[in-house]
């Protein structure tokens, strides 16, 4: 290391040009100093933080102890703590259940309903509106669209049946009138996914637009100036410049779409299905309700809701793995 001797006062000084490196202790506590002085300077702004963080640790992070119910023979006079540990054994009860291979086939098909028929509705619902110049026919479609998310499933799955119904039904008149029979949906097994799945995407596939016109947005207006210069068609500014603009969006929720998929809108299920439906409609998340509600078996019901969990976070770790290595865009 290259030194300069300086004299001050008289005496030769050796000077070192880089200073030496602290020690971790000294790292640690320097750091520890600076996030207090922080803290000190933003404390209005941390302040605001506490109700957001109470609300996860209490809603969500202490509820996780819970989960030891799906290792015990769980009894509510005894408590989580004082039931006895019966290890996977409520894994073993639900995988070997004649039940499992239905619901466990049930959800997957539903959600591959919902994945590739009505993923795709709301990207392209936002590229139409997206295309159309009116701006006051542009703003009242689009608001008829994502009004249907904020009615209740209640009154959705009322609608349904209102309109499938066999005695009345819109649907069922309209057969009649055409000289058909009139069909009750509701009781025919091979009906209900394609019911369930077209109601979702009437309630939900306007509010999803949102998301990826916010990212239309965002792309810059000058793209589609210099294409139509160079001769672009319509096609063209779509395929070359639109799709690539808002691909990043497109991936980030495809990317959760696939961490749920396993998770179905069991309350639509439940106000949909009977009986006569549950080769095709029963789900784990109903067999959960069904389990806990109705047979008291909450260690079976946590246990089921435990392998959702377990396969979900499998699912988005797999997705986002993916699209990391074919991709620029990832979760993390």
């Amino acid at each position: 290391m290259k030194t300069q001797l300086k004299h001050q006062n008289g005496e030769a000084a050796l000077e070192h040009p880089y200073p030496p490196k602290k020690d971790m202790g000294t790292r640690i506590a320097s750091y520890f100093k600076t996030l207090w002085r922080d803290c000190k300077r933003d404390r209005y702004l941390y302040l605001l933080l506490i109700p957001f963080i109470a609300f996860f640790v209490i809603f969500q992070y202490k509820p996780l102890y819970g989960l030891v119910i799906a290792f015990k023979d769980y009894s509510l006079f005894k408590g989580i703590a004082a039931s006895p540990w019966v290890g996977l054994e409520n894994f073993k009860t639900f995988f070997n259940s004649p039940n499992f291979v239905r619901v466990f086939r049930n959800t997957v098909i539903i959600n591959l309903y919902g994945l590739l028929i009505g993923f795709p509705i709301p990207i392209i619902l936002a590229l139409m509106f997206n295309s159309v110049r009116n701006k006051a026919f542009r703003s009242i479609t689009q608001t008829l669209t994502y009004l249907p998310h904020f009615v209740s499933i209640v009154v959705v799955a009322g609608i349904v049946v209102n309109f499938l119904s066999p005695s009345h039904g819109m649907v069922n008149m309209l057969i009649e009138k055409l000289g058909g029979e009139k069909i009750y949906f509701l009781t025919k097994p091979q009906y209900f996914r394609g019911i369930f799945t077209g109601m979702n995407i009437w309630k939900e596939s306007g509010f999803g637009a949102v998301i990826y016109i916010a990212a239309l947005a965002g792309i810059d207006v000058q793209l589609y100036e210099a294409a139509y210069v160079d001769g672009a068609n319509a096609w063209q500014r779509l395929r070359h410049i639109t799709i690539p603009g808002i691909l990043p969006t497109i991936t980030i929720m495809l990317i959760l779409r696939i961490g749920r998929m396993l998770e179905v809108g069991y309350e639509a299920i439940l106000l949909l299905y009977q009986p006569a439906t549950y080769e095709t409609a029963d789900v784990i998340s109903t067999y959960v309700y069904r389990s806990a509600i109705e047979l008291g078996n909450y260690s079976l019901a946590t246990a089921a809701e435990l392998f959702n969990a377990v396969v979900a976070i499998a699912l988005i770790y797999g997705a986002n793995r993916f699209a990391r290595k074919f991709s620029e865009t990832s979760l993390w």
